[in-house]
This record gives structure tokens, C-alpha cells and sequence, in this order.
């Protein structure tokens, strides 16, 4: 392209807000607009220098530093390449979408880009008073597919343990959404009967059932110009699997004791901790409403999966139950780090808010880190006594339990321990030690 037109591109440029700069293939930036120069430059030139050295400050292209490289993408297809990636910026790292699109070229490959980066508004990779916070590879995965999806109307259903912020999610997909504007309504399907489905989703008139004084508006109409979020599908009956499978279909619904059919208007988010798959194949869900609300699957990771957050999730979720006064001292941070959360981040957020009310001073110490008061004591592993136990001469029976029974009390710091580790009572204990003598 020659100088004028890489003018003419420039002009273009300045005019969008997005920041966009133009590059040539060896990574060397051609031109930046003022957006990209304010949100990624610091307000200094970036003209000339290498993208990689201003978003990562690295000395390598992305895809030499263990990340996918948009523009490596681009020009080995030819055609735009979209990446998610953790960018420096004035402000620390953020989570930033980048596309790489090639720009139009006589004959051959193109020898210019043009790259476009919107940053992630509904999720961090630094501690944060609220939204998705984290940047282990688990979570981009999860990141990248929520950018995916979120500017389109297709239905999601959000699959993950217990715990692991399905909610949070569902509401970074509604923020993310073009219907950001309309309200995000909640429905917790667990324990919901028929009656109250219809009321509860539907709404009813008045004089509908005993005790219906006037009309409610249900929150399928709550939820108009919105996103409506079905929590814990899973636990839905197939009664009414059946109701919210018509819905789906027809986009319509009657209040209870209503005849006048309303439009509905929202996009579905649904969530479950169940492995729905295998309920459709046992007949528990049905399979065409499975169809309906499992256009675009999402898989949020356990805590588990996301080790490498535990630093930055620890500080965001202390500073949201107990302000920004109080710490986690590198001991107690080592020890969150090597527990397993089976409650996942709603474990983990437990924890550290009884740890603040425990720690007298403004830091979290390890001992602090009392998962249930009152909890028993754990009992001693069990010993395998096939393998750690063994005789190599023929003895007789009285002395081979008195040997067995004294190997086992070389394993236990007390009588009832004692009784565990034999299978017996400690009444029983205590007559074969007197056998021996030793009671």
C-alpha cells in the first residue's frame, strides 16, 4: 500500500472508537488510532514498534510465548482471526478480544492488517470488587466462548460443578449482550412444583385460584427485552419440562386463568450442575427440550482446573466479604492452594469470610483457615495390614495375636483408636490385652 494510502487508512481509523492499529507481517505497527495510542499505548508512539512489545512486553511474537497469535492466523488462512489475550494496558492487565483482518492486496498474500481490540468489560485478570475474575488457561477458554456468544441470541446452557459461578456468568453473557439495557431475571428451577412454575414463570389474573386479588406479572413478562436465566434446569420434572419445552416453541405463553396469548421476548441462559447428557439418555430430560436449550454448551471450570487463580481470586473474594483492609499472608495463601474446594469459589468465598471474623488483625494466617467448627476429628488411615504386616516361621495362633495386636498399638496413640484400627470393641480391648498382661 502506498504512503497516500496508508493515509487515507489512518483517517479512516481515527474516526472509529474502537482502538485499531494496521500491521505488516512482521509484526511491525504501520499506523494506531488515538484510541489505541490512549488505551494501550500510554499516550506515547507505538508507530514502529512491534505489537507484541506494546500489548505483552515481550521480545517474541505471541505464538513463540506459548499464546495463539492473531495475526500469525490471519496470514496463514488469509482470512480474519479472532483471539482472546491478556493485554498490558495504564491500567494493568486486561482481558482484550483481538481480530486481525487482512487488508484487501493485488495479487499474492496481503502484506498489511488491520487489528481491532475490544476490551472485556465483564471479567479481570487483576483482583476486582465484583464480576468474572481470573486468567488460568481453564478460565480464558471460558472467557473466549462467553465474547463468542454473547453478542448473538443463541441459547446457552452453562454446565459445571457446584459453586463455580454459573450465575456470575450468566450475568457477564446479559452484560455482554445487545440486551445489556432490558433487565436479567433469575429463576431457580430446584424444588419448583407444577402450580407454582406457572405462576411463578407465567404470572396470573386476578381471581385465577383462591387468594389471587389481583394480577401478577410473571417473569417470563418480567424478563421482556432482557435475559431470562433458568438456574439448575436439571431439577425440572418432566411435567413441566413440558410447559417451558411450549414456551421455547411457540415464543408465547398464558397468564394462569388467562386466555389472551403473550408474546415472550428474552434470550435463554440456562445452568446445571447435573450431567445432563446422561439424564436425556435415562429419560429423565427430555431430548427435544435438551435441543432447544443446549444450542451453545459452556463448561465452567472447577476450582480445581483453575490453580493459577487462586492468588487473584483469594484477594478479590476477601475484599468483597471483608473490604480492602484486610490480607492473606503467603503461608495461608500456600495452604488455599493445596486444598481441595469441593464447594468450588462458593467454598473458597465462605472460607475466607470466616477467616476475616476469626483473624484479630488486618492479615489472614494459616490457622484462621477453619473450614467447620465442631467438626469431628478425621479418623486415622486406614493401615493396609496385608502388606505391612507379615511372619516368615510358622507360629502359634495366641502368639501371632499378640504380635499383631502389639504391631497395631505401635500405630495408634490411644485405646480407642486401638479398638478402631482391630474391628472390635473397646470392652474387647481391653480382655485381650489382659491376656496378655498388658492392661
Amino acid at each position: 500500500m502506498s504512503a497516500a494510502g496508508i493515509s487515507e487508512l489512518v483517517a479512516y481509523l481515527e474516526d472509529l472508537p474502537e482502538p485499531r492499529i494496521v500491521l505488516a507481517a512482521d509484526y511491525r505497527i504501520v499506523a494506531a488510532n488515538k484510541a489505541y495510542t490512549r488505551d494501550f499505548g500510554s499516550g506515547e508512539p507505538v508507530v514502529g514498534r512491534y505489537c507484541y512489545e506494546v500489548s505483552h512486553g515481550i521480545d517474541v511474537p505471541c505464538d513463540r510465548a506459548g499464546e495463539s497469535c492473531p495475526l500469525r492466523g490471519s496470514m496463514q488462512s488469509g482470512r480474519p482471526h479472532r483471539v482472546l489475550h491478556l493485554h498490558h494496558t495504564p491500567r494493568g492487565e486486561e482481558h482484550v478480544d483481538v481480530e486481525t483482518t487482512p487488508l484487501p492486496a493485488h495479487g499474492g498474500r496481503s502484506a498489511l492488517f488491520v487489528e481491532t481490540m475490544r476490551v472485556v468489560r465483564h471479567a479481570s485478570g487483576r483482583p476486582a470488587a465484583q464480576g468474572l475474575v481470573g486468567r488460568s488457561p481453564a478460565f480464558l477458554a471460558m472467557l473466549h466462548q462467553i465474547t463468542r456468544v454473547a453478542p448473538s441470541e443463541a441459547t446457552v446452557l452453562l454446565l459445571g460443578e457446584t459453586g463455580t459461578g454459573k450465575e456470575l456468568v450468566a450475568h457477564a453473557l446479559h452484560e455482554a449482550s445487545a440486551r445489556s439495557g432490558g433487565p436479567f431475571v433469575a429463576v431457580d428451577c430446584s424444588g419448583l412444583t407444577e402450580t407454582l412454575f406457572e405462576s411463578e414463570l407465567f404470572g396470573y389474573e386476578k381471581g385465577a385460584f383462591t387468594g389471587a386479588t389481583h394480577r401478577k406479572t410473571g417473569l417470563v413478562e418480567a424478563a421482556r427485552g432482557g435475559t431470562l436465566f433458568l438456574d439448575e434446569i436439571g431439577e425440572l420434572p418432566l411435567s413441566l419440562q413440558v410447559k417451558l419445552l411450549r414456551l421455547l416453541e411457540t415464543g408465547s405463553y398464558r397468564r394462569v386463568g388467562g386466555v389472551e396469548a403473550l408474546a415472550a421476548d428474552f434470550r435463554l441462559v440456562s445452568a446445571t450442575h447435573r450431567d445432563i447428557a446422561a439424564m436425556v439418555h435415562e429419560g429423565s430430560f427430555r431430548r427435544d427440550l435438551y435441543y432447544r436449550v443446549n444450542t451453545f454448551p459452556i463448561h465452567t471450570p472447577s476450582l480445581a482446573e483453575r490453580g493459577e487463580d487462586m492468588p487473584v481470586l483469594t484477594q478479590s473474594l476477601l475484599e468483597r466479604v471483608a473490604g480492602p483492609r484486610k490480607t492473606v499472608s503467603a503461608a495461608a495463601l500456600a495452604a488455599l492452594q493445596t486444598r481441595l474446594f469441593e464447594g468450588n469459589i462458593r467454598e473458597l468465598r465462605n472460607l475466607l469470610e470466616r477467616a476475616s471474623l476469626l483473624a484479630d488483625g488486618d492479615q489472614i494466617l494459616p490457622e484462621h483457615l477453619v473450614s467447620d467448627f465442631g467438626r469431628p476429628k478425621p479418623p486415622s488411615p486406614p493401615i493396609d495390614r496385608r502388606a505391612s504386616f507379615s511372619l516368615d516361621e510358622a507360629v502359634p495362633l495366641d502368639e501371632l495375636e499378640s504380635r499383631y495386636i502389639a504391631w497395631v498399638a505401635a500405630h495408634s496413640a490411644d485405646r480407642k483408636s486401638l479398638a478402631r484400627l482391630l474391628g472390635v470393641s473397646e470392652r474387647t480391648l481391653y480382655r485381650l490385652l489382659r491376656r496378655q498382661g498388658e492392661a
